[in-house]
């Protein structure tokens, strides 16, 4: 429990600042949490579940009944509830709960709707990782933005987490797991070396829960003594001191220090470049566990202060003086640098010149004494890509107006995806009525049917708008936040833009510039300069590498400027759409669907 002036007090279970996970199916339906769940569980064993979180099934068999998992979860999360609001005197309406950074949508969804049948109110999810990094940034550690850390979480299981500290909160490039590389094996192991040393077996389930327990009672206690006693199920009791424990422990330790160096790779960074290896979780107190680190990895790792609560500290800013110390999952809603209104500013103006363009120069044809009304000839594919890049500046502005949003709904306590998906589709909206925008005036301006320009001006956005669609409901489900944030994510290459945009706007003037006669071949370069610029700022959008650019752009860019008449400036513009939406499509696939490998594990 924490208060927003830094204040926070442990909850108690069963005299215990942890609540275990285990639970009891009673028969009449009830399930019982914590110290009683194993009590009960070693008189009735068929009906004890000691990790339901780890099942990736959404039924379970107990005792021959099927049994939801998001109803035994949702036991352990409704006991909580009743603990802090008897804590308190009132329910608590923010919750966050921890998450490994390895869990995808569909482990998240889950644990909402556990949340939800305990009767919480929506959770706040938070990668393990980054609540730690923010632990330790409100405890002292030195992390300048820029910084790279490797967080290794070793509780029940382990995962390891190479972070980037960025200017608006913390980055995972690289996260690895192990379920059984964590204090359940150190436990399972002890109880093997114990058990087997007094019977060569650890008898019936019912015996091997009780041991379990009683190890686990054993093993904390040598935090404080020099040996603990275990009572056994059989035979005389053992005892458990310092040198069993590290020789039960090291398999689990040397597979952490393998888990640390693996996940190293994947980020590809360098190990000269951390700026520090932290150790958080309950077996970070394993003075061993620091050993193999350094042996393994060359990096003298440090332990977090208060390692079994780091990360819960940080989700919740328990312990800090200023309010956003501990990085929340997603801060994708706050204002960008300044350097990313260029990304706003020049496909904004780019819009505006072309459709002011379009506007002033179209080609009449037609018409006598005012009797039969003249024909406008327009370049549609000029009103096309100013739509185009009116949504593009819109959705650049978005995580612009995600922050504004924060701003105004701060009672609230929204999410920051909530806010950010609410943004993108803000901006998605206002990128719409813009180009239909352009569509009426230009009808009224031109005096002719509307149809034709709500047409060009709003089709070739379409595909874009459903993308920004799926990324709204993205962020704001929080299922995966890209590398960099939103606002990097919905940067469109200001290259391409200015590209682009300079080759419409020549081919306009070439079709539509008086040719006289010295002017002619002038006009003629001019308009097969901008199908040249055209066919590159395609390239731009659609391909990355340099290399591919100039082996592909050079033969589109040929074709563009072969293109260039009045009967094609329409599909010039079309084909430079396309491309947007092929950019807008791989954004969405490669950096939120199938991210590199080392940005998930």
């Amino acid at each position: 429990m924490a208060w927003p002036d830094g204040r926070w007090i442990p909850l108690q279970f069963d005299g215990e600042p942890a609540l275990s996970s285990a639970v009891f199916l009673a028969d009449d339906g009830n399930v019982l949490t914590g110290q009683r769940a194993w009590q009960a569980g070693i008189a009735e064993p068929q009906r004890f579940i000691p990790s339901p979180r780890r099942s990736a099934e959404q039924m379970l068999t107990v005792a021959g009944a099927d049994v939801d998992t998001l109803d035994l979860v949702a036991a352990t999360l409704r006991r909580v509830a009743g603990e802090a609001q008897q804590a308190v005197g009132v329910a608590v309406e923010d919750v966050r709960v921890v998450v490994p950074a390895g869990w995808g949508p569909r482990r998240r969804t889950w644990m909402r709707h556990a949340a939800h049948r305990a009767g919480l109110p929506q959770p706040r999810l938070v990668e393990a990782p980054v609540a730690a990094a923010g632990h330790l940034v409100s405890t002292g550690a030195q992390l300048p933005v820029g910084a790279f850390l490797v967080v290794c979480d070793v509780g029940a299981a382990a995962e390891v987490s190479v972070l980037r500290r960025g200017p608006t909160g913390f980055e995972v490039l690289a996260t690895l797991a192990d379920p059984d590389a964590g204090g359940s094996a150190i436990d399972q192991a002890l109880a093997n070396m114990l058990a087997g040393a007094a019977t060569g077996s650890a008898g019936e389930q019912g015996q091997r829960w009780a041991l379990a327990a009683s190890v686990q009672a054993a093993k904390h206690a040598l935090t404080h003594h020099a040996a603990a006693t275990v009572p056994l199920p059989t035979g005389p009791a053992a005892v458990l001191n310092g040198g069993l424990l590290e020789q039960a422990a090291q398999p689990v330790l040397t597979r952490v220090a393998e888990l640390t160096v693996e996940a190293l790779a994947a980020a590809e960074v360098d190990r000269a470049d951390i700026a520090g290896l932290y150790c958080v979780g309950g077996v970070a107190q394993m003075p061993a566990l620091e050993k193999t680190l350094a042996q393994t990895t060359g990096i003298t790792p440090v332990v977090a202060a208060d390692p079994n609560l780091a990360a819960v500290h940080g989700a919740a800013d328990a312990g800090s003086t200023q309010a956003g110390d501990a990085a929340p999952e997603d801060q994708s809603a706050t204002v960008p640098p300044v350097r990313r209104a260029v990304a706003i500013a020049v496909p904004g103006f780019a819009s505006l010149a072309l459709v002011a363009q379009f506007l002033l120069t179209p080609e009449w044809r037609g018409g006598f004494l005012g009797v039969i009304p003249a024909t406008a000839v327009l370049n549609w594919g000029e009103l096309a890509m100013a739509a185009v890049f009116a949504l593009i500046a819109c959705l650049a502005a978005g995580t612009v107006i995600a922050s504004a949003i924060a701003a105004r709904n701060t009672a609230d306590h929204s999410p920051p995806g909530v806010q950010t998906g609410t943004g993108i589709l803000a901006a998605a909206s206002m990128g719409t009525a813009v180009a239909g925008m352009y569509a009426v005036v230009g009808s009224l301006y031109i005096a002719t049917a509307v149809g034709p320009f709500l047409r060009w001006a709003l089709m070739p956005i379409a595909p874009i708008v459903v993308v920004a669609a799926v990324l709204a409901l993205v962020a704001a489900r929080q299922w995966r936040t890209p590398r960099g944030g939103w606002s990097q994510l919905l940067s469109f290459p200001t290259s391409s833009v200015l590209t682009a945009a300079a080759g419409m706007l020549c081919i306009q003037y070439s079709l539509t510039a008086d040719r006289w006669p010295d002017m002619i071949l002038f006009i003629d370069i001019t308009g097969r300069l901008g199908g040249l610029l055209l066919g590159a700022g395609t390239i731009m959008a659609v391909v990355r590498q340099p290399l591919l650019r100039l082996i592909l752009g050079a033969p589109l860019a040929v074709i563009t400027a072969a293109l260039v008449s009045p009967r094609a400036s329409g599909i010039l513009g079309v084909i430079y759409a396309i491309a947007v939406a092929v950019w807008w499509l791989r954004q969405l696939w490669a950096r939120i669907l199938r991210p590199h490998p080392r940005l998930a594990s």
